[in-house]
């Protein structure tokens, strides 16, 4: 059972561990007799989820959500709350995070102390020629609108899986008048990355190998590829630039 879980995303496999705490649950209330006491039942469903979830090699905040998600569930049902405000809360939730089950990259917002320090990594200015950047998952578009307004003579592009985050980033661009960036709903893997002269990502672990191998592959001699946070194992990099903002994020920097 375990090597076929493992070839499915964490969030698939999350679910069926959790509906399997769940049935393994209900058919033991009859037995014990737990008809009157839902929490404790939510409980050990919690527990038993989060077991099964540390046996398959879920990582440790998977085990917290399966932990806490039966007896959560409970605890809402009993407030009574509306269900149109679940479904309200639903839909924000998937506009924000659309395909991350299947990518595996949250929304992870860089702080203001990265996109300073990204300023000093950009081609130097040279008369009239600009320069390309593009932000991989480019939330919010900070990265985006804080380059184009310290930079003006580059022209900057964010790709963005997100619907939501996506229209907040092009009216954030509209409303302030950028005129040398925009933002493209869209995966990162369709994007040519051939046609810029710095590449940025803020992803999570699970993608940067295929991704450094993308780079490798269609990125020009002399552009910049520069991860913020995470690396790439087994490939060395030129240099870090190390950020004192709250989550002492580095940037990875790798001269193509």
């Amino acid at each position: 059972m375990w090597p076929l879980l493992k070839k499915l995303p964490p969030s698939i496999v999350a679910l069926l561990l959790q509906s399997l705490a769940v049935v393994l649950m209900l058919l033991s209330i009859n037995v014990m007799g737990w008809h009157d006491v839902p929490f404790l039942v939510a409980v050990l469903c919690g527990l038993l989820a989060a077991m099964l979830s540390f046996f398959a090699g879920l990582a440790m905040w998977w085990l917290i959500i399966q932990l806490l998600f039966a007896p959560a569930l409970v605890l809402m049902l009993a407030i009574k709350l509306p269900p149109s405000l679940f479904l309200g809360a639903y839909l924000v939730l998937l506009l924000v995070y659309w395909s991350t089950f299947r990518t595996q990259v949250p929304l992870y917002l860089s702080s203001n102390k990265v996109w300073h320090a990204l300023e000093h990594l950009l081609p130097v200015a040279k008369g009239d020629s600009s320069f390309t950047f593009i932000d991989l998952g480019s939330g919010l578009g900070g990265v985006l609108t804080h380059l184009a307004n310290v930079r003006s003579d580059g022209r900057y592009i964010g790709v963005e899986a997100a619907p939501l985050p996506v229209f907040l980033s092009w009216l954030r661009i509209k409303l302030g008048n950028y005129r040398n960036c925009r933002v493209q709903w869209g995966s990162l893997w369709d994007c040519d990355l051939s046609q810029y002269d710095v590449v940025f990502a803020y992803l999570s672990p699970v993608p940067m190998e295929k991704l450094w191998h993308k780079a490798r592959t269609e990125m020009r001699s002399g552009t910049i590829f520069i991860s913020s946070t995470f690396t790439v194992l087994d490939q060395a990099h030129h240099e870090t630039v190390q950020v004192d903002d709250l989550h002492h994020s580095t940037l990875f920097i790798w001269h193509m």
